[in-house]
């Protein structure tokens, strides 16, 4: 066997170490808890855009490998658990390429009374301590960005828009009727303006489009915006936060609005998580998490192109 030997670094592999040591000491100062939840679950991932892997049970069928711990540290949270985070492996099913490994190392944490804006000041917090080098941190709506990066305005603008930015930055297209508003939109993010972001400083977006939401409130102004926010450096996405959705009938119905887009599209029929829907009836603090993708952090710091410079195995050599 020729592809015995880990593909990163010993200096990235004592780069990791230290930054989870590093992690660790962030939220013990704080007294936020460290927990530990099952990598297995009866439940599969809903989102549209994530697949999980479905593993076969000797006992009841399938269970899947959870795509974040998202769910059951929710459960925890509406517990009484308070504060928490947690550092561990999680599994998507046909990522791969140069950001992306099918398996690879998440941080979540939820702070109890935090607001969304409340947990991006934490996060540059955190970031600003691990990579001290950067330029303070920019904040910009989704608005805002796309009107910067995009040069149009997502509110009033449509389909025709995405396209025609598309069409002048020099993209090839599919058709109009291929994709909804929000996948042009997603198109036109992927493209031209996240890569735009972060360029030497973490920079936030947040109040993405109410039909963005996925787990986190939406505010109801003019328009409707969900309190969601997610960060970049160097045109990387790092992170994912929600100011968390806590009422159960409405996190249901978006549940199972995406199995009914998974279903049209042929993508793996999955259980929802009724063990996340019965903590949220029997109550979830007013609460903000996030997610934080520690392989590519560790990418950043070490001036990586690769995951595979900062994982030991990746999955072709797993």
């Amino acid at each position: 066997m020729s592809d015995w030997q880990p593909t990163a670094s010993l200096d990235n592999l004592k780069l990791r170490a230290e930054l989870l040591t590093k992690f660790r000491a962030f939220f013990s100062t704080r007294g936020v808890l460290e927990v530990d939840t099952p990598a297995l679950s009866r439940a599969g991932a809903t989102d549209r855009h994530i697949q999980s892997f479905r593993v076969e049970d000797g006992r009841k069928g399938h269970l899947y490998l959870h795509t974040s711990p998202e769910f059951p540290m929710k459960r925890l949270l509406a517990a009484g658990v308070g504060d928490i985070y947690q550092l561990c492996k999680v599994f998507r099913s046909g990522e791969a390429g140069r950001m992306h490994n099918p398996e690879f190392t998440m941080l979540e944490w939820y702070r109890i009374g935090f607001d969304h804006h409340q947990l991006m000041a934490e996060v540059a917090e955190l970031i600003g301590a691990l990579l001290p080098e950067l330029d303070p941190p920019e904040y910009l709506t989704y608005r805002e960005a796309f009107q910067t990066h995009a040069g149009f305005d997502v509110v009033t603008a449509g389909s025709k828009d995405c396209i025609a930015a598309l069409n002048r930055a020099g993209r090839q297209v599919p058709a109009e009727d291929q994709l909804d508003y929000d996948g042009w939109l997603d198109m036109v993010a992927g493209d031209l303006v996240y890569p735009a972001l972060g360029k030497g400083r973490l920079t936030f977006i947040y109040n993405y489009p109410a039909s963005q939401a996925a787990l986190a409130r939406v505010w109801p102004g003019e328009p409707p915006v969900a309190e969601r926010f997610e960060a970049f450096i160097g045109g990387v996405e790092l992170v994912n936060g929600f100011h968390e959705l806590s009422d159960a009938a409405e996190q249901r119905r978006r549940f199972e609005a995406d199995r009914a887009y998974r279903k049209a599209q042929g993508l793996m029929e999955v259980p929802l998580d009724e063990g996340l829907l019965a903590g949220l009836e029997q109550g979830l603090p007013d609460c903000a998490g996030v997610a934080l993708g520690f392989d590519r952090l560790v990418m950043i710091a070490a001036g990586a192109r690769s995951i595979e410079e900062v994982i030991a195995f990746p999955a072709d050599r797993a």
